[in-house]
């Protein structure tokens, strides 16, 4: 970073170092923490390989280390640190690219990066002429992620009260959500939100983490409640609003190669089908066996669209509906279509999520039969999700582990990647979006072996469409859904009496979140 402001390297450092020596010293769960933010960095940019990043204001690289490992190696990563000369951890010295900034030799004069991050370094001090040397270091399109201590959580306050009254004042000049927002845009970025983030936070020891990995959550989505959240996350982008999207193909696997079917529900989805597809082809042409794209007699020129598409690639093919309408009838016409030996369903606005579909793929490379997108992970981005469907989602789900004595997180996602052969012994009867409980349920039922992966979920922008999912209409569903896999599990009855269970099956469920809880257990 050009910075030659003496005072302002000297208040960057104090805030490099105060935020260390809390991780280190005070912070029961850092690495976790850590490794949570990188993951969310991941999933809300959509990173892709080969994009470059900037970390801004290393310190001694905990942060870092934690985005090394969640890029697997794919991203270049320059760190710069505001605290004397660079220092490079020796575990990390190969991946990354360590500065300091304010050398007389700037040797990242000139150079612009996709994405800058920050952790609590933003200062009402330093705020506005940092902000236009991140703008700077931007290339057209790039975007900035900046995770800042909340000055309106009560923990926060309590600790800073008693920090003055024995004479160690906190050195933080901190913004609020609303001056993080107002600064961002006074200074040239464009799309900037500021949402509250993290209710995981010390004096939480690490016994209490389970809970709270799961209110959490609800608590960032939940009005009123969430302003007293730990931090606050910030999201902006350089102008201009729209840009290309790099060529690279995440095709990876040999074994997935022309292997997969993707069945896409569409129902008044001109707008979104066309982009969805030309992702699809981008990121995952070589692994794609045929994309099915279900018309639900939409009333727009959704139909058309697909048509005009199938023109062009065989693989593309129209199925159409007449009525009566419903997710679940239309899901349920397009697996019988599938030809494939994966399927990957998912719905039409999911565009914006392709490239952490890769995940998916590659659990389904290890052996698992059906792999399932999370929103309610600790890695998973969740921002301005309806509060009321976070609580029926996660009421839902207790219930569920109660009655089928299983353990999961989210199975009613649509986004879901299955073998074939789990395809063809589902028993889909619900109409509507309650088929999202059957997809997930019905195969932990069956003995096959699912897993979880962590995925993100920002709310819809107005060119996205307007969901067709009404909370109060739909709900019942799920709970008829539930009720009918109770009586199979227990009598071996009802409307899904024909499900087949696997004989001598092996455990039936992975989570990243359960396996990293096992691992903080045998840590203590």
């Amino acid at each position: 970073m050009s910075i030659s402001d003496r005072s302002m390297l000297k208040t960057l450092a104090l805030r490099e170092k105060t935020r260390d020596e809390y991780l280190l010293q005070r912070d029961p769960i850092a690495d976790d923490r850590l490794r949570w933010r990188a993951q969310s960095f991941r999933h809300l940019v959509h990173l892709l390989p080969g994009q470059t990043i900037l970390e801004v204001g290393c310190g001694q690289g905990l942060f870092t280390r934690q985005l090394v490992q969640v890029t697997h190696g794919r991203n270049p990563i320059t760190a710069v640190t505001f605290d004397g000369p660079a220092r490079q951890p020796s575990q990390i010295q190969d991946a990354v690219e360590f500065v300091a900034a304010g050398s007389d030799s700037d040797i990242l004069s000139g150079r612009q990066f996709d994405f800058v991050v920050a952790i609590d370094l933003l200062d009402k001090h330093n705020c506005a002429m940092l902000l236009q040397q991140v703008l700077e270091r931007l290339k057209p399109g790039g975007q900035v992620v900046f995770y800042e201590s909340n000055p309106w959580n009560v923990v926060l306050k309590l600790r800073r009260l008693l920090a003055r009254i024995f004479g160690k004042a906190d050195p933080r000049s901190l913004l609020s959500r609303e001056q993080l927002y107002e600064l961002m845009s006074e200074v040239g970025f464009v799309r900037v939100f500021a949402v509250y983030n993290d209710f995981v936070f010390a004096p939480l020891s690490r016994r209490l983490i389970g809970l709270f990995r799961n209110l959490s959550i609800v608590l960032e989505n939940a009005p009123g409640i969430r302003t007293l959240a730990g931090s606050i996350l910030v999201h902006a982008q350089k102008p201009p609003r729209v840009v290309a999207r790099p060529a690279v193909s995440l095709a990876e696997h040999e074994g997935l190669k022309h292997a997969i079917s993707v069945v896409v529900p569409c129902y008044n989805e001109q707008m979104n089908v066309g982009p969805l597809v030309e992702g699809l082809r981008r990121l995952y042409d070589d692994y794609l066996h045929e994309i099915i794209l279900v018309d639900d007699n939409s009333t727009d020129e959704t139909a058309a669209v697909i048509r005009n598409m199938a023109a062009t690639d065989s693989r593309i093919r129209l199925v159409s509906r007449t009525g009566p309408n419903g997710v679940g009838r239309a899901l349920s016409d397009g697996y019988r279509a599938v030809t494939g030996r994966y399927v990957l369903t998912m719905d039409c606005d999911f565009q914006h999520l392709l490239p952490e579909i890769a995940d998916l793929f590659d659990e389904a490379v290890k052996g698992y039969d059906v792999v399932v997108g999370s929103r309610f992970s600790r890695h998973s981005v969740l921002l301005n999700y309806p509060f009321g469907k976070i609580v029926a989602n996660r009421g839902f789900h207790l219930i569920a582990q109660i009655l089928l004595l299983r353990r999961f997180r989210d199975l009613t996602n649509n986004l879901k990647l299955l073998r074939r052969e789990v395809v063809e012994q589902l028993c889909l009867v619900e109409p509507w979006f309650a088929v999202n409980a059957e997809t997930g349920l019905q195969p932990l039922l069956m003995g096959y072996q699912v897993k979880e992966v962590p995925i993100s979920w920002i709310n819809r922008t107005p060119d996205m469409g307007m969901s067709s999912f009404k909370l109060a209409q739909v709900g019942w569903g799920y709970w008829r859904v539930l009720g009918r896999l109770w009586l199979r599990s227990v009598c071996g009855a009802g409307a899904y009496r024909g499900l087949a269970v696997r004989t001598g099956a092996r455990k039936t469920w992975r989570s990243t979140d359960a396996e990293q809880l096992r691992a903080l257990g045998k840590r203590e």
